[in-house]
Parts: structure tokens; C-alpha cells; sequence
């Protein structure tokens, strides 16, 4: 395939049940688009077969692309290995619980012609009221700490310009701080409601406790760069 217009990037880890309802969401949604696109899937050490069932969609889907890690290496090594994989212009990100939508991707494409950045924001939550909870405390404690104004930082539905990850430094936790990474290389950044669905295979990865510290480091690291970034006008250079 030549250089697709879009590149959809879905990390996961131990989704198997969720990838077929995933596929056939997301060719009903992009065929309608069109657009050239690619699907990434980072398998991210998962050991319920996802990689084998991936390997079988490839079969008869050969915009589906597969990167397999050895171990589990977490969500932002997921996403950066995707990254550099993609060939699209436009690269668009999601969970593969289903709970992040593929029907929501034109929302920010559509916004996509004013800004480099979309994120969406899950307005109505499906989740237990101990993680709507704890995402709403963090949200504004990050916001605040952060100085900035995204309503919903953890939600994995975004798209990018590619060329917003030429600068960006790529860590553990980063994804977490795409807005605020995005703006201090000078991109326009906003965001869209999006729906938000309960779901319906497997367990979810996160809780307060594996991400609550290093949750806070990360915002500590995030605080301190901004502070110490350099600014300058220059009125005259000969």
C-alpha cells in the first residue's frame, strides 16, 4: 500500500474478544470517509491470543498492520511504536475496548482543518462511579498543576497532524500529556465531545492505584518543562 491519507493507531493488551466487533466498527466507519487509510494494531505482550487473531483478520484485511512486543511494556511505548510505524498524514488514536467509538472519528476529522490537535472528551461516562470519580479529581488536579483546559486527558480517541510527533520526546506517561506536549511545540490543540460506551469484553487495565504515583511524577515533569521552557522575541536579526 502507498502512503495512506489516515492511520488509525489502537494499542491493546489481552483484547481478543473485542478485535472482530473492532474491525468490522471500524471498516463500517472508515469506508464511509474516503480516504486511504491503514489500521495499527500494538499488541503490547498480550498472552489471550490477541496476536494470533490479529494475524488472522490480516488474511482478509490487508489494511490491518500488526506490531507484537515480547512483554507487556506499557500504553506509552504501545503508542510510540505506533507512531513511528505510521505512514498516514493524519493519525488517529483509540482504545480497543470499544468503549471509544470508530462512528466519532469524523468529528475530529472535521475539526482537523483549524487545528493540529483533536482530543475527545467523554462527557457522558460508562465507566463504575470509582473511575468517573477519580478521573474527574484527576483531571482537574492535572489541569491545574498543568495550567491547562482539556476536560478529558485520559481519553484515548485523538488525532494528530504527523508532523506534531517530530519534536515531541517520547517517555513513559506521555500519553497522558499529548495536549500539553502538542501546545509547547506550538500546535493548535482542541477538543470534541465524543460517546463514551461500557464495556462489554475483558478487564479494564487501569485503577486509582497503578496510576495515582506515577501519575503525579509524570504531571510533576510535565509543570517543571513548562516552567523552564525558553521563550524569546527576537525584534531584529541581521
Amino acid at each position: 500500500m502507498n502512503n495512506p491519507e489516515l492511520s488509525i493507531v489502537i494499542p491493546l493488551y489481552n483484547e481478543r474478544d473485542n478485535l472482530i466487533p473492532l474491525e468490522d466498527k471500524l471498516e463500517a466507519e472508515l469506508s464511509k470517509l474516503n480516504l486511504s487509510y491503514e489500521i495499527i494494531l500494538i499488541d503490547d505482550g498480550s498472552v489471550d491470543g490477541s496476536a494470533h487473531l490479529i494475524e488472522s483478520l490480516q488474511k482478509h484485511n490487508p489494511r490491518i498492520r500488526l506490531i507484537q512486543f515480547g512483554h507487556n511494556h506499557g500504553q506509552s511505548a504501545a503508542f510510540s511504536a505506533g507512531f513511528k510505524a505510521a505512514r498516514g498524514q493524519i493519525i488517529v488514536t483509540l482504545d480497543a475496548d470499544l468503549q471509544n467509538n470508530p462512528a466519532d472519528i469524523p468529528l475530529l476529522l472535521e475539526k482537523m482543518q483549524d487545528y493540529d490537535v483533536v482530543c475527545g472528551w467523554r462527557h457522558k461516562r460508562n465507566d463504575p462511579w470509582i473511575k468517573r470519580v477519580s478521573s474527574i479529581i484527576g483531571n482537574a488536579v492535572r489541569n491545574k498543576l498543568s495550567e491547562e483546559e482539556i476536560a478529558d486527558t485520559g481519553c484515548s480517541l485523538k488525532a494528530f497532524r504527523r508532523e506534531c510527533f517530530d519534536k515531541v520526546k517520547f517517555f513513559k506517561g506521555m500519553h497522558r500529556f499529548f495536549p500539553t506536549l502538542m501546545k509547547m511545540e506550538g500546535f493548535r490543540v482542541t477538543q470534541v465531545k465524543v460517546s463514551h460506551h461500557p464495556r462489554l469484553h475483558g478487564e479494564s487495565k487501569y485503577n486509582i492505584r497503578n496510576r495515582l504515583f506515577s501519575s503525579f511524577l509524570d504531571l510533576m515533569a510535565i509543570r517543571w518543562m513548562k516552567k523552564r521552557q525558553i521563550n524569546y522575541d527576537i525584534i531584529k536579526e541581521d
